[in-house]
């Protein structure tokens, strides 16, 4: 299978980007790149908790639209044209305490102006704690350059 994303693009680098952002306040850490996914964790912890001491499904949603939106800007040519969120989804399945949780990024489309990514995030066991789709909007980079 041929590769959404560059081949140089490494989970180190992806860290990096995030850094100063509101992914690194709470915690969101790339770990896998596949050819047509990307893998993040987050932990659950006072970051990212809401008050009765569970996982913010806000929190959820951040993590989602990370990923799909860091998915879907290596998918492009980053020199002429750049990803931004269009509308989110989410339906929060399973409460969590503490531990991490896993969101995995898949296209569901690539288009030239749309993307739709679909986020399945889960707990360490594996169970489905948030499902969520992202649309990103694909818009061309304005040229400074008189011809």
């Amino acid at each position: 299978m041929t590769s959404l994303f560059p081949p140089q693009l490494t989970t180190e680098h992806l860290n990096q980007l995030n850094a100063r952002t509101l992914g690194e306040q709470i915690g969101i850490e790339f770990t896998e790149i596949g050819a047509d996914y990307l893998v993040a964790r987050m932990p659950v912890d006072r970051r990212t908790h809401q008050p009765l001491g569970l996982l913010h499904g806000g929190a959820s949603v951040a993590l989602a639209e990370t990923l799909g939106s860091v998915a879907a800007q290596f998918c492009l040519d980053g020199e002429k044209q750049y990803a931004v969120g269009l509308e989110i989804n989410a339906n929060h399945v399973r409460s969590v305490r503490e531990g991490y949780v896993y969101g995995k990024a898949m296209p569901l489309h690539v288009g030239r102006s749309t993307h739709v990514w679909e986020i399945r995030i889960t707990d360490e066991a594996g169970r489905l704690v948030c499902i969520s789709r992202l649309t990103v909007a694909i818009k061309d980079r304005k040229t400074s350059g008189k011809s």
